[in-house]
Parts: structure tokens; sequence; C-alpha cells
């Protein structure tokens, strides 16, 4: 038999593991909590997502005394609180992503799910402890604490109520209960905003060639010159007001901003108010009544589309 034939049998018959190509393993089973979470995979639907839901308030507050009951917004989830003498703010929320020069690994001690880490942002490092609690997918979920007392020394009390904010959400997300926001049918929380920026009545003031781009929580957008964004408030006394749009708005300014707002109670929580916000950025030399000019007529055309 000439000798490649005689190779051959020779591996067919006694050596076929060794000269066979092996074939690709298996990949090993997980489980859900061993998979690397993504943000939409831990919180959902961005849009509905209950920020409150993350927010353990006895983990949060220790041995502090809730000043209010936590304010819930489409956007964020804010708790204030008394601990001493000094009065704490902690807010949760919103969700971000791209990349941030001020943000820098952090060595958290607490346990986390899996694909999720924490970082810290060096902005106001004195006097705002911030922690992002980011996704696998690099989405990031921003816990800031301020305080009354900005004083640096008391920089690690707000950090270790941070601290205790990520511990509280992380929990939250390890055992998949985070909640949804319960919003009644004309809730301003269902309305699409960048879908009432696509007009072409608004090309004047925000650039005819611009498009609205939406932010990653699904209740604010950029078109341009404009943005405008959704929200929940405090109930408070309004200054001077005017009819436009069909509604009752308030105009400021603010810089090179001139800014329009219009309130809509929320049934049953007579102290919370939602609030619709369009504002318009000025170019270098424009007058402000030429802004506010611009931002009136945004203003008119958007507001009388909201529920």
């Amino acid at each position: 038999m000439p000798p490649k034939r005689l190779s051959a049998v020779l591996c067919g018959l006694f050596l076929a593991a060794a000269c066979a190509t092996p074939e690709p393993a298996a990949p090993s089973p997980t489980t859900a909590g061993d998979e690397a979470l993504t943000a939409s995979e831990a919180l959902g639907e961005y849009s509905s997502l209950d920020y409150c839901s993350l927010v353990d308030q006895r983990k949060v507050i220790g041995g502090g005394n809730a000043v209010k009951p936590p304010l819930s917004s489409f956007e964020f989830c804010r708790l204030e609180f008394v601990e001493g003498a000094n009065r704490y703010t902690v807010t949760t929320g919103p969700i971000t992503s791209g990349q941030d020069p001020n943000n820098q690994p952090y060595e958290y001690a607490g346990p986390l799910p899996e694909g999720l880490s924490v970082q810290q942002s060096t902005f106001n490092e004195d006097t705002v402890c911030t922690r992002l609690l980011t996704f696998a997918d690099g989405i990031r979920l921003s816990i800031a604490v301020t305080s009354d007392d900005k004083a640096p020394a008391d920089q690690a009390d707000r950090c270790r109520t941070a601290d205790a904010t990520v511990g509280s959400a992380a929990g939250v997300i390890a055992a998949r209960t985070v909640g949804r926001l319960n919003l009644d049918q004309r809730s301003w929380g269902r309305v699409a905003p960048c879908a009432l920026l696509d007009q072409h009545e608004l090309d004047a003031a925000a650039g005819a060639e611009t498009k609205p781009a939406p932010a990653l929580s699904g209740h604010s957008c950029i078109r341009g010159k404009v943005s405008f964004s959704l929200s929940v408030g405090a109930d408070t006394t309004p200054g001077a007001t005017e009819a436009l749009g069909g509604r009752q708005v308030q105009v400021s300014t603010s810089g090179a901003f001139c800014q329009v707002t219009t309130h809509r109670p929320i049934p049953g929580t007579p102290d919370r108010v939602e609030q619709a916000a369009l504002s318009v950025v000025g170019v270098d030399g424009a007058a402000e009544d030429v802004t506010c000019g611009a931002a009136r007529e945004v203003a008119a055309a958007v507001f009388p589309k909201l529920p």
C-alpha cells in the first residue's frame, strides 16, 4: 500500500481524535445573574422608568429624617433629608452616555450585579459627590448628592450618602424589582418631545437643516437652537404669566437663553405639577427680545399639541 494511503487509513482507524480538526467547544450555560447587564436589560423601557423605585429611602438617609416624599420626575428621583444640622439632596438620574473627561474610576466597596461598575465625577468634587453606576453597554445612571452646607469638610458625608444610594440601586437591579411610572392618560410623560419639534413651522427658530435629537430618557429633545423638556416639579406660585398657545405660560431669560414654560396639574397630587419647558438660544449679538420672540413662536406651535 502506498505510504500516503496507509497514513490515511491509520489516521481514520486509530488516530481520529488527533488527526481530525477539533470542533469549537459549545458555550457553557450561564444564568441570568451571570450575564453582564446592559442598561435596557436592567432598567427596562427608559421612558417609563420610575427612578424612585431605585432609591430605598431607609438605606439612603440612614439616621436622617426625610423632609418630604421623594419627587418622582420623568428623568430623575429627588430625595431630601436632614441629618444633624445639614440638609441633603440626593438626585438619582438621569441616564447618560458618551465620553466625559470628568468621569474617573472609583473603587466601590459593595456588591454589584455582573457587568456593572461605578465611576466618580471630578466636576465640583469639593461640594457635590457624584457617582455613576455604569452598565455593560456604557450607559450610566447618575447619582449626585449636595447639601446646604457646602463646606469641603462635609464631602465625606455627601459621598457616604452617594455610596449608599449606589448600593440601593444595585440591590433593586439585582433583585429585578425596578418599577415603572404610573401615568394618567393625559400625562405629558406619555409624550415624545422630539415628535413635537419635528415641524416645518420650527425651521426658522431651530435651523432649517436641523433634526430632533432625543435624550436617552425619552423626555427631552434638542433640535438646533431649540430644546424641549418634560418633567415633574413642585407646585409653586407662578410669577407673571401670559396667554400663549392656548395656555398660561411664563417667559424668562438666562444668559443667551429664553425659556417658555407651562404647567399641568397632576390629578390626586396637589403639590406636584407636570412642566413643559421650551428654550431657544440666541446667536451672538442677538437682542433678548429677538430670542424671546423666537421662543414664543416655538411655544405657540408646540404647546397646543400637548394633551
